[in-house]
């Protein structure tokens, strides 16, 4: 039999009286006599009382005319927090699991009942779009885990606050996990945004908590604006942008198309974290600013005629080699394609083994459409192009003559067959 005292102690001789009287001695058959008088609630069912005693590993509670009921184990602390807070006197809820233990006590769970209370109070926060402070527990590679009412939640890496966003160039997800790891501990403020107790899904945003404080600020701004800030993450998809609206700090992305006018493979050969620039609102979509830097510069192709014409030979560095043929630097703003047909034959099989990333080559320039930023090259020789263009036009007067020949033949043949 545990130790008990005080109250709990009045309790427990009460109910070992009755317990005596009864033929049985066993609470259930006690319950039963009585249920006339009691409104006896089922297992399962969640029952109100107060706290009469704690021990280390228990908790009592007065369950009135019911008698006295015990929480043990696992059933006590998968709600440490009420465990740990709660006082002599206090009321609580807990979940009838089993009358008459070895004790002689009502066996209840402080678990389910406060979960299902939890549940309840989730589901109106997702109604209302409270924003609450909620601790960081833990984190893994796709986001941080917090916690509740006593639920564990999911925050998701997209769901963070641009401050909190971890920028990692390469998109490195060890690196994601470390900078996710160093919010452990801290407080964040959230909304609710799913709570599903059947499925225990519980997510939570912290984007979607600053986005009703930023919201007026943004109908401030618009397509077209031209905005200065300072770049405050690279990554390979683009470059952040941190820049002030109406004294709040905003964030945009200008995504990698968007940096300059010429072809960009890595963001951080262009610019750099810390940088300050300026940049063009091109697009909105709720807190999402797109932004462009290359819409501030003027196009260089636009004048791309009065650098280049189609058949001048021009030397440019090879940039990158693909399986369909190579990119082509031939200035800082202009860059051109030499597709695999216009390779020699032997190497359209393998692009590589004429051309190499890093060397300066030279090429025909063989079309060009300045609207579309394209400028198609060649590494066929002119004197070899000329030589394949003579050879085809030479196949095709043989065959013509080929073919007059044959309706030449034909026609006599049917002359002979008149006469």
């Amino acid at each position: 039999m545990l130790a008990i005292s005080g109250a709990l102690c009045h309790y427990v001789l009460h109910m070992n009286v009755i317990v005596a009287k009864n033929k049985t001695g066993q609470m259930e058959e006690m319950v039963k006599e009585h249920e006339e008088m009691l409104e006896v609630p089922a297992v399962g069912e969640i029952v109100d009382g107060n706290i009469i005693d704690k021990a280390r590993n228990a908790m009592y509670v007065d369950l009135g005319p019911l008698g006295v009921g015990v929480i043990y184990g696992r059933d006590l602390f998968d709600d440490m927090d009420t465990f740990k807070n709660a006082k002599l006197g206090d009321a609580v809820q807990a979940t009838v699991q089993k009358y008459d233990n070895e004790d002689d006590l009502i066996e209840l769970s402080l678990r389910s009942a406060t979960q299902e209370k939890s549940w309840e109070e989730l589901r109106g926060k997702v109604g209302t779009g409270e924003i609450f402070d909620t601790e960081v527990i833990d984190a893994n590679k796709g986001g941080l885990m917090v916690r509740v009412h006593g639920i564990t939640g999911f925050l998701p890496v997209s769901q963070l606050a641009p401050d909190n966003y971890p920028r990692v160039e390469g998109g490195d997800k060890n690196k994601i996990f470390e900078l996710l790891r160093d919010l452990v501990g801290k407080s964040l403020k959230v909304k609710v945004i799913n709570a599903e107790q059947e499925t225990e899904k519980l997510i939570v945003s912290e984007k979607a908590a600053i986005s009703d404080e930023i919201s007026g600020v943004l109908e401030g701004i618009s397509v077209g604006d031209v905005v200065k800030g300072t770049i405050t993450g690279v990554v390979d998809f683009g470059v952040f942008v941190m820049f002030e609206k109406e004294g709040k700090e905003l964030e945009g992305l200008v995504h990698i198309s968007e940096l300059a006018w010429q072809r960009i493979d890595k963001p951080g050969d262009f610019v750099n974290a810390g940088d300050v620039i300026e940049a063009k609102v091109i697009g909105m979509d709720g807190l999402r600013i797109s932004l462009s830097i290359k819409e501030l510069q003027d196009d260089p192709w636009s004048g791309v005629g009065k650098k280049y014409q189609i058949g001048d030979e021009v030397e440019g560095e090879v940039l990158k080699v693909t399986p369909f043929g190579g990119f082509v630097k031939l200035d800082n703003d202009i860059h051109g394609l030499v597709h695999i047909s216009e390779l020699p034959k032997e190497a359209q099989s393998n692009p590589e083994t004429v051309l190499k990333a890093g060397e300066m080559m030279k090429f025909i320039i063989i079309s060009m459409q300045p609207e579309e930023h394209r400028l198609g090259l060649s590494l066929i020789k002119k004197t070899e192009k000329k030589s394949a263009l003579d050879a085809d036009e030479n196949t095709k007067e043989e065959k013509k003559a080929e073919k007059k020949s044959a309706l030449d033949a034909d026609e006599n043949t049917k002359e002979e067959k008149k006469t």
